[in-house]
C-alpha cells in the first residue's frame, strides 16, 4: 500500500512538472531534435521547477490585491507573498532533499552537507506590488562551489526557465539561445539603476553614454532580465548590487544559452559578489569597456 501511494505521488509530481513544460509535450513530438522530456532532468531539479510551480501559484493569488507590505530598507519592500512562497518553497525541497541546505532572501538559512539551494521566491517585488507582470520566482542549486541547476518561473506571463550545467537551458521544453547581436546599435540592455548608480556621478556618465550607444536601455529586475538574456529576448544585463538570489539561477540559464556572464570587470563570476555581466558574449567587451570608462572600439556602434 505504501509504495502503491508513493507511485500515485510520484505520478502527480511529474504531471505537475510535465504541464509547466507545454502539457503533453515530449522530445518525439518536438521539432529539429532540440527538446527533451522533463523526465530527463535530474530529480534535483525537478523539484526546484515543483516548488517554484507551487510558489508562482501563491503569488498569483496575491497578485493585484498584495497586503502586509512592510519595508526592510528604504526602498526594499516585502509581503506577505514573499513569505509564504519561500515558506512553501523550503519545506518542499526540504521534504524531498533534507541534506541539502538552504538560502533565501527572505532570511532562512540553513546548512546542509549536499549542497544548498539559493532561493528569491519574489524576485520583482516592486512590480509585483504595482500589477505589472515582471516578477518572477528564481530556485537555484549550488554544490561545491557551483551553481548546479537553476529554474526561473514568470508566473504571470507562464513561461518556465530552466537550466542543468552541461545540459543547455530551456523556455517551456524548448531549447533556448542568446542572440547573435554584434553591434552595441542592435542591442537592448537591461542596466539595474538604484541608489548606488544615481548617487555615482561618473557611473551615471557612463550608463549614458552607454545608452547613446545602444538600441535602448530597459531597467528590469535580474530574474526576469537573465532569463530574458538567456532567451535572446535582452542582450545583456548589469547590476552592481545584487545578492545570490538574486542571480544565481539566472547565470547559469545565460552560461547554458552560450552567453557570457562575468563581474563587472570580466572577471569570473562569483554570486557573493555584487556586479554581475551577463550579455550574448559577442558584446561583452563593449560592456566591459564601457561601464569602466575605457573607449568602445570602432565598429561597435551606429553605421
Amino acid at each position: 500500500m505504501g509504495q502503491r501511494v508513493t507511485s500515485v505521488r510520484e505520478k502527480a509530481f511529474e504531471r505537475s512538472v510535465v504541464r509547466s513544460f507545454g502539457g503533453s509535450r515530449t522530445a518525439e513530438s518536438a521539432r529539429g531534435g532540440n527538446s527533451r522530456t522533463v523526465e530527463r532532468f535530474s530529480p534535483e531539479t525537478r523539484a526546484a521547477i515543483a516548488a517554484a510551480e507551487a510558489a508562482g501559484r501563491i503569488l498569483l493569488r496575491h497578485f493585484g490585491r498584495v497586503r502586509g507590505i512592510r519595508l526592510k530598507g528604504a526602498k526594499d519592500p516585502v509581503t506577505a507573498a514573499d513569505t509564504a512562497a519561500e515558506r512553501n518553497i523550503r519545506n518542499s525541497l526540504a521534504r524531498r532533499f533534507p541534506h541539502i541546505g538552504f538560502l533565501g532572501e527572505e532570511g532562512t538559512t540553513v546548512d546542509g552537507p549536499d549542497g544548498r539551494w539559493i532561493v528569491d521566491p519574489l524576485d520583482g517585488t516592486i512590480a509585483f506590488i504595482s500589477g505589472l507582470p515582471f516578477f518572477a520566482v528564481s530556485i537555484a542549486l549550488e554544490r561545491r562551489g557551483r551553481i548546479e541547476a537553476g529554474a526561473i518561473l514568470l508566473p504571470r506571463l507562464g513561461e518556465l526557465f530552466v537550466a542543468e550545467r552541461g545540459r543547455g537551458a530551456w523556455l517551456n521544453g524548448q531549447r533556448i539561445r542568446v542572440s547573435r547581436a554584434a553591434r552595441l546599435a542592435d542591442c537592448v540592455l537591461s542596466l539595474w539603476h538604484d541608489d548606488t548608480v544615481w548617487g555615482d556621478r561618473r557611473l551615471r556618465e557612463r550608463i549614458a553614454g552607454l545608452a547613446l550607444e545602444v538600441r535602448n536601455v530597459r531597467i528590469f529586475g535580474a530574474g526576469f532580465s537573465l532569463a530574458y538574456v538567456a532567451a535572446g529576448r535582452l542582450d545583456g544585463y548589469w547590476e552592481q548590487s545584487a545578492w545570490p538570489w538574486d542571480v544565481a539561477a539566472g547565470a547559469l540559464l545565460v552560461s547554458e544559452a552560450g552567453g557570457r556572464v562575468t563581474d563587472g570587470k570580466g572577471r569570473p563570476f562569483d554570486p557573493e559578489q555584487p556586479t554581475i555581466l551577463a550579455s550574448n558574449g559577442r558584446i561583452h567587451h563593449f560592456l566591459i569597456a564601457a561601464l569602466n570608462g575605457h573607449p568602445v572600439r570602432a565598429g561597435s556602434g551606429r553605421s
